[in-house]
Formats: structure tokens, sequence, C-alpha cells
């Protein structure tokens, strides 16, 4: 059948040739018009309780996680030129465009009681416009007398000072949102630099464009540089530039279908879909790796051109076909998860590299007989004698101390699964980024004297209209609430009702810091009629009232308790959002009340628990699958437990590693198990096809068949581990520890899969298939 095949290819090669380039110029037309991805949550289903709740939450409160914040830590702050200057940073910023408002100490406002209209009047604490050192000292005065500001605007023990940026939802959901924060970068660096203060930034907003765009910058250049790297190996392989020209062919035209696949789905790039690339050259490069070894190899013997590409297509159609069903099976089995980007890059992934096959069957043999015969310095890699040497010493240890290697792989494998007890699963969402980097130093600036920058918002649901603002209790149980969470040293200020209330309570009893306390069931008779408060010398939509007006829903229902927290980690917050959960239990009967966490932190820690689970399952359905596959090409339990047995080795070996080395399951490196499964399979499927062809078409023993094999399979096997190594050793130079951690651990697969696959596999065929 692929005989016939590789003829038909042959006497229809320009109509095919046509076609190719045709749907190439479709699929690149169909690229140019992807798109970037912007959100951030798709991680999660719809459907899942949490991401219900985060979608009610955004649609009585708006987004929670678009707050970027700016730090300065300095005991001159209140120094006139530096404060004026300050509250021009301020200004400056509020006319960004995208930036729906900034608080800071030059903008705070003060409760001033109005014993005429009996109202709260919100006054500036800062008069506007350029301020003498004896206006900002006697301001000062005042601001460091309102409790409500501490630990929200400065922490007064570090000299440490906050401006929060509320950047437009819709603004960071699109391509503008890259500018919008390199602006407010640019206008906070410069501040700094006119005084010679460190300046600190950080939140969300930040947080998510520069690590998306270092990325999307590291994957190009990565590729590329894979890509080079590859060439160069293979040009010193083949010792021909056409050759090599048609490799780089094959991949890079699998890349522009890949692209457009995934514009014709509907899709757009996403962190994880951007991988897509790397992964068509480690499928790519091997597929023209054996096709031309096996053209150079039956050149060589038969000196005809025509009959070599066929007798190419003949032995090589088949073993190409299944390694890239099981390749694509291996990503494919994502689309079976839930979570949405698992699912987009399941199907994008196992379609280009499916159509990868019909690539290479179509491509390779055209141009290749296109392409003058094979001159001897061409085909001269295939009596490289140092991989002979080696070859010769992997066929002397497999055939002649498989007791020795069956021990050292067990002890290899012991070594292995101790390791895999240490392997933890921990994810941070800064993730991967090195101890010195700034984007993390920033982070730790406001953990240490913020408590932190990430969401987490607590919603308690009385079931009655006006059963916040019109019910003493609840708002004490709120204040009980906040003050636990603020107990806490990973919590930062709580923003509730509570603490709005303390603050009007303080205005009331005239500005007596002593009175920033709940008020009590005598106290809100006098005070009710003074809580409509009144804005002088601001905007009647000051920053504080805003702030206060956002702790409830408009039908006074729901509160909202609002606090940012360290970046603990998808390992302890759970157990942290369990305790807070408990207390609330506590101060709220179910029966009565609906306490929900939400927010970006809780998002943040589900969308990691499902795509790290949906990883997981697909790599075992993958496994399942794959073992059918072989099942279905081979015909034989035997020969699948001898398929099977050295793929489990390298993927052992590569989870033992990940734990002694502390590298933990995380989204950013459990794919690397999916990539290690379709690395590993290859290699075998592609030796035990060529030991069943060598074994049906000639009369040699099995022992005789084995050592053929091991010969003539070998050295593509060697080649392609070398090519796939130096690509993925480009990984290694990366700034993110994930990145790094696919480029070191895959190259450590490669290794061990290539070994397991040209010396375990052969001592394993002699035990199972002794006739």
């Amino acid at each position: 059948m692929w005989k016939i095949l590789g003829e038909r290819i042959l006497q229809y090669r320009f109509l095919l040739l046509a076609l190719l380039l045709a749907l190439t110029v479709f699929f690149g037309w169909e690229a140019s018009k992807v798109k970037l991805s912007y959100e951030f949550s798709k991680s999660i289903p719809t459907d899942n309780p949490k991401y219900i709740a985060y979608q009610q939450f955004r649609e009585k409160f708006g987004d929670d996680g678009n707050l970027l914040v700016i730090g300065v830590q300095t005991p001159r702050l209140f120094q006139q030129d530096i404060f004026n200057d300050y509250a021009v940073l301020q200004r400056s910023l509020k006319g960004v465009s995208g930036v729906n408002d900034v608080i800071a100490v030059p903008s705070a406002v003060n409760l001033i009681k109005n014993e005429e209209t009996e109202k709260l009047q919100a006054t500036a604490i800062f008069p506007k416009g350029p301020l003498t050192q004896p206006q900002i000292d006697s301001s000062k005065t005042v601001f460091f007398n309102l409790p409500f500001y501490k630990g929200l605007l400065y922490n007064g023990q570090t000299d440490a000072w906050l401006m929060g940026v509320y950047v437009d939802a819709a603004v960071m959901n699109s391509a503008k949102r890259t500018a919008l924060v390199d602006s407010i970068t640019h206008f906070a660096e410069a501040f700094g630099a006119r005084h010679q203060l460190s300046i600190h930034l950080s939140g969300l907003p930040l947080i998510r464009t520069v690590l998306a765009t270092r990325i999307q910058k590291e994957m190009k250049w990565f590729t590329f540089a894979s890509l080079l790297l590859s060439a160069i190996i293979l040009l010193l392989f083949f010792r021909s530039i056409s050759a090599t020209l048609l490799s780089l062919a094959v991949v890079i035209t699998g890349v522009i279908w890949s692209f457009g696949i995934l514009q014709l789905a509907g899709f757009k790039i996403t962190l994880l879909t951007a991988l897509i690339p790397p992964l068509i050259v480690v499928i790519g490069i091997p597929n023209c790796i054996y096709f031309l070894n096996k053209y150079h190899t039956t050149f060589k013997q038969t000196g005809d051109k025509k009959k070599a590409i066929v007798q190419m297509i003949a032995k090589m159609g088949v073993v190409t076909l299944f390694c890239n069903i099981a390749a694509a099976i291996g990503f494919a089995v994502f689309a079976l998860t839930r979570s949405a980007i698992l699912k987009e890059f399941g199907i994008v992934a196992g379609i280009s590299i499916l159509l990868l096959f019909f690539i290479s069957l179509i491509l390779i043999p055209v141009v290749v007989n296109a392409m003058a015969a094979p001159k001897l310095q061409h085909t001269k890699y295939l009596e490289n004698v140092w991989l002979q040497r080696w070859l010769d010493k992997l066929e002397y240890w497999s055939l002649h101390h498989r007791t020795l290697i069956f021990a050292i792989t067990f002890i290899v494998l012991l070594f292995s699964v101790a390791g895999m007890f240490r392997l933890k699963s921990v994810g941070y969402i800064v993730d991967d980024l090195p101890k010195t980097d700034k984007i993390y130093t920033d982070l730790k600036f406001f953990e240490t004297n913020f408590k932190g920058v990430m969401p987490l918002e607590i919603l308690v649901d009385t079931k009655k209209k006006y059963g916040v603002s019109r019910n003493l209790e609840n708002l004490l149980k709120i204040d009980s609430l906040s003050q636990y969470l603020a107990s806490k040293p990973f919590i930062g200020k709580p923003l509730s009702i509570a603490a709005g209330l303390k603050f009007a309570k303080q205005a009331f009893f005239e500005g007596d810091s002593t009175n920033y306390t709940m008020p009590s069931a005598y106290d809100l008779p006098a005070l009710a009629q003074y809580l409509s408060m009144r804005s002088t010398g601001t905007s009647n939509n000051n920053s504080f009232t805003k702030l206060v007006g956002s702790f409830m829903d408009s039908s006074r229902q729901t509160a909202r308790i609002s606090v940012s927290m360290q970046d603990v980690g998808s390992a302890r917050l759970p157990l942290i959002l369990d305790s807070i959960q408990t207390k609330a239990n506590a101060l709220f009967d179910k029966d009565k009340y609906n306490v929900q966490l939400t927010g970006t932190s809780v998002t943040f820690l589900e969308g990691s628990r499902y795509i790290i689970n949906g990883l997981k399952e697909s790599v075992f359905w993958a496994f399942i699958l794959i073992a059918l596959c072989m099942l279905y090409l081979f015909k034989s339990f035997r020969i699948l437990l001898c398929s099977l047995i050295p793929n489990m080795i390298p993927l052992a070996i590569t989870a033992g590693v990940m734990g002694w080395a502390g590298v933990p399951l995380k989204p950013s490196t459990v794919l690397i198990f999916s990539v290690a499964l379709g690395i590993a399979i290859d290699i075998t499927i592609r030796f035990l096809v060529n030991y069943k062809q060598e074994l049906k078409g000639g009369t040699h023993t099995s022992q005789e068949t084995i050592i053929q094999t091991i010969h003539s399979t070998g050295i593509s096997i060697m080649y392609t581990s070398i090519v796939l190594i130096a690509g993925f050793i480009i990984f290694c130079f990366s700034s993110f520890g994930g990145t790094q951690a696919l480029g070191w651990l895959t190259s450590l697969t490669l290794v061990t899969a290539t070994l397991a696959n040209l010396i375990f596999l052969p001592a394993l065929l002699m035990v199972f298939l002794k006739k």
C-alpha cells in the first residue's frame, strides 16, 4: 500500500505541490489575522461555582484586579519639592488614557462635621496647587491623625508610600494595555529619577502585561534560535544546504498551518498556544531526519533515486504516520479537559501535528525528486565512525549485559520513585521569575510594607434588602471578620463599610482619632443623618466617596470586604481560604447569610488546580490511547509491553529528577510530561517498526534483526536526539524558571529515551521474543 502511495505521489507531484502551496498561502492569510488573547481566567470552566461567583461579583462591584500600585520609600516625601512633584505625578497619571482614578496622599480627604447642614463634608486635606512647606506640614498633621489611611496609603514604621492607579478593565483586555502600563511606568520612573528615589511598581495589571510581553518575545526568539541551531546541526550532518532548507521548509510550513488553524477555530494566541511552534519543530525535524536518512540509505544501496524515494515512503510512511498520531494524541487529549485554555491548545496542537505528517509526506518526496542525486559527501554521515563505535558498544551492552542493564534500570527507577514522593504541586502568580527580577523584588516590597497586592474579596449576603446598612449587628460582624483578616501577617488592611463607618464616627466626634471605632447603638441614631456625605474642595465624585460606596451593592443587601494579600502560592492559599471561611461561618449563620470568598486570588487558585489536574489526566489518557494505537500497529501484547516500559522509564526519571531538584508541578512544568511522552514514544515506534520490517523482510533471527535495527535506526535516533537536544537547550537561557525547566528536563528526557530505546528495549526484546 505504502509503496503504491509513494509511486502515486511522484506521479502527481506537481498537482500535490500546487495544492500544498495553495493551502499554505490560505493558512498564511488566515494566520496573518490571528490575535493575541489578553484574558486571564480562561482556565476555569464557565459552569464552575468559583467562576460563577466571580462573574456575579464583577456584575455587582466591577473588576477587582485592575489596581496598579506605585511605591516609594523615603522619609522626605513631605519635603516641599518632592511632595508637590508627587501631587503632579498623581495628576499626570489621572490624565493617562485608560486610567479611571488614582488614590494617593495628595488626594486624601478628611470628613468634617457641618453642624448647620448636619452632613459630613469630604474635604481635601492637601489643597490643590503648589504648596508651601508650612502648608504641607499643617496638612500632614491632619493626615496622620486619620487611622483610615494607615496601612492603606502609607506605612509609618518603614516610611513607605503607596499610590494606587485604577485602570480600565476594557483597556487591560486589549492590545492597548502595553502602552497604558508603559505610560504609567514612564511617569513614575521619571518622578523617581528627578528625586533620586527607587520606584517600585506592582499589581496584577502590571504583572500580567509585563510577563505576557516577555514570554511572547522569548518564545519568538527561542523558536528562531532553536530553528537556527537545528539548521546548523542538520547542515553538519547532511552536508547539504538543500536538505537543511527542505527540513526547515517542512517545519515552517507546519508553523504557518498551525496559526491558520488557530484563526479558523476562532481562538487567539495564549501563553499556552504560543508553545505550539516549538512543538512543531520537535515533531517536524525528526520526520525530516528519518525520511532523508532512509532515502540516503536506500540510494546508497541501489543508486536509483526514484526507487529510493518510493522505498523511503514505503518504509517510513507508516512509521511517521503512527509517530505523528501518537504525538497528536498526546496533545489532543487536552481537548477532553474542561479548561478552555487547555482545550484550545489540545485542538490546535493535535490537528497541526497530524497535518504535519501530510506536509512531510508530500513536500519531502516531491522536493527530493527535483533535487540532484545525493553525492558521496551527502551520505558520508551514514558511516560516521564515532556514532558506529557508540552503536557497537550499545549493541554489546544490550545483548551481553542484560542482567546488569535491568539492575541499573531498577536502581534508577527506585531513585526516581523516591524523587517523585518529593514532588510538590505549587504555583505562584509571579511564577518562574528569578529572585533578582524587578517584578519579583517590587512585589516583595509591597508584601513587606503593605502585606501584598493580590486581590481577595469576601462577600456577605444578608439575604435581606438593606440588611447591611440598617442592621448594626451585621455591621459589627463585618467588622469582626475584618479585624480577623487584619490580624493575619499575609493579609493587608481590609476595606469595608465598617472602615467607612469608623471614619465617619471619628469625624462626628470632631476628628478625635480615639473615636476611630465602630458606632454603638447609641451613636447610630445621631450619626445617621450625617452619613449622606457632601464634597467640598474636590469633585463631587471624590475618591473617598467612590471607595466607601463600593462596599455595598445597590440594594444594601450584600457587603464586600476587600483585602490585598501576599502571593502565598497555591499550596498555602487553600489553607488560608479555609481558615477565613471557617471564621466567617462562625460569625454568620449559614441559614441566614451567604458568605463567599472570591476575587482574582481565588480564581487563580482554581485555574491552577484545573490546569494541573487537566494535564495529569491528559497524560494518563494519552498513555492509554497511545497503547491502543501500538497494539493496533504491532498486533502483539508482548511487543506492546516492550514498547510501553521504555516509555515509562523516561517519564519516571523526569518526574524523579524534578522532585530531587525541587522543580514543582505547576502549569508551566506539567506540560513537560506531554512533551516527554511524545518524544519517547516517537523513538520507540521507529525502532520497533523498523525491527518488524527487517524481521519480515529477511531470514535473520531475532537477535540478528535486533543488531541490524540498532545500527540502521540507531543512527537516525541519535541524530534526531542531538538536533532536538540542541533545540531545547536554548530554552535554558530563558529568564523564566518554567521555560528553563522545559529546556533542561526535555533534554534529559531525550537522553534517557534514547538510551532506553537503544539499550533497554533491545535487551527487553531478547527476553520477550527469544524465538
